[in-house]
């Protein structure tokens, strides 16, 4: 058995995990869960680094038969929560794991500010980019944020203030250390203009008005919205200037939205898409360039209680440096006009999945076509008409046609994807 000991938040080993630690023959741990721990000196200590080496040994050490006694894995908080409990079992099998967990930062850091974490997204930049999890901070009101150097809260941070999202960051450091420990709200701006040191156990970014979500059955992100394609009404918008709610489905089953992704909607109107990817858990920028339609998407978002970004101005111009560095997994174009083909190529380029266009006007459609396919896409199209039911007098109803939209897609092939810049 290999018996991997969480540490905690501070808190001291319990009196039975230190007994399995004074009969170690092996103890692997950090420097730091090394030196604090009270190791027997005949104990062989392995400090992690890379982790493949630190396996080697473990693996060298029991096919040995463990002369010196068991193996001792230390390691932060639950070592089940994104720790090194993944690594061993995949390479030793979860049956020879001995799991003591810890507190875990997470926990930890809700608990001083008294706050419940069933509602929380947890998201790891440690050994990642940082990208995901600036999204997710984006997207979502109650989020975690596993740290590392170079994906702290500076970049953090930075990331939040240039996208305009309103939020505070909650930057917990040294957790459980009575002299070291401290807890810090700080806006993102705030965040992003001070080295934070290598102490910092976790971030926490709040939407501080939603902090509190009702009371839920199930933990983590609501998988997703109970329905979607909503009706027009539900929307405010001008003279019907709107996505029908037949294109918005087939739209939405092309554009993919889900969370951890960043979605563009060009010529956004209403917003309605924009709306709906949101719902979904995207991140989502909105393109308009009407000051009252920007006024409409910022409505529309907070009466569905979703975040969208909304940035005022006409495409392509607009779209240069839009969101950098980050560029979108998928791009609704509503509208465009003769800019239409130029609008598309600026977005082909920097998508990373996918574009989804919706046409009125048919002509249009070779030179959307063209730039999709220019950029390396994989296109497809339909021309989607409709007819919904319409009372007639005598509680009879007749089929009233909606004005035929034609919706043209490209999908980066997989084996390009690695190109896209990220």
């Amino acid at each position: 058995m290999i018996t991997v000991v969480g540490t905690g938040t501070g808190a001291p080993l319990s009196p039975e995990a230190g007994a399995v630690l004074a009969g170690a023959g092996l103890v692997v741990g950090a420097r730091r869960h090394l030196a604090a721990a009270r190791t027997p000196e005949r104990a062989e200590r392995v400090e992690l680094g890379p982790l493949a080496p630190a396996l080697d040994r473990i693996a060298r050490y029991t096919d040995d038969g463990a002369p010196g006694g068991p193996v001792v894995v230390l390691a932060s908080g639950d070592p089940g929560f994104f720790g090194i409990v993944r690594a061993l079992a995949e390479r030793f099998g979860s049956g020879r794991l001995d799991v003591r967990p810890g507190v875990s930062s997470v926990a930890a850091a809700f608990s001083r500010l008294g706050l419940p974490w069933d509602d929380a997204v947890v998201v790891s930049a440690h050994g990642r980019e940082l990208r995901t999890a600036v999204l997710v901070c984006r997207s979502r009101p109650k989020v975690a944020v596993l740290t590392a150097p170079g994906s702290g809260p500076a970049e953090l941070g930075a990331a939040l203030a240039d996208a305009g999202a309103e939020r505070v960051l909650v930057v917990a450091s040294a957790l459980g250390d009575p002299e070291r420990e401290r807890v810090e709200r700080v806006t993102p701006a705030e965040a992003a203009a001070r080295d934070w040191g290598p102490a910092v156990s976790v971030v926490l970014c709040l939407d501080e008005a939603r902090a509190l979500a009702p009371v839920r059955t199930v933990a983590g992100p609501v998988a997703g919205p109970d329905r979607w394609a909503l009706e027009e009404g539900e929307f405010a918008h001008r003279d019907s200037m709107i996505s029908k709610f037949e294109v918005r489905a087939l739209a939405l089953a092309r554009i993919g939205p889900r969370l951890g992704d960043l979605v563009w909607d060009i010529g956004a109107g209403s917003g309605s898409v924009a709306v709906e990817c949101a719902r979904f858990g995207a991140a989502v920028t909105a393109v308009e360039k009407t000051v009252d339609g920007c006024d409409r998407v910022r409505a529309n978002a907070a009466a569905h209680g979703v975040d969208v970004r909304v940035v005022h101005g006409a495409a392509p111009a607009v779209l240069s440096g839009l969101d950098a560095p980050h560029d979108p997994d998928a791009v609704f174009v509503g509208g465009g006009g003769r800019e239409l083909p130029e609008i598309v190529s600026v977005c082909a380029r920097r998508a990373r999945r996918a574009v989804v266009i919706a046409m009125a006007a048919l002509d249009r459609v070779p030179a959307a076509r063209d730039a999709l396919t220019a950029a390396g896409f994989a296109c497809d199209g339909v021309l989607l008409q409709s007819s919904r039911l319409a009372p007639l007098p005598g509680e009879v109803s007749r089929l009233a046609a909606a004005n035929p939209v034609f919706v043209l897609w490209g999908v980066r092939p997989p084996a390009t994807t690695e190109g896209v810049p990220q």
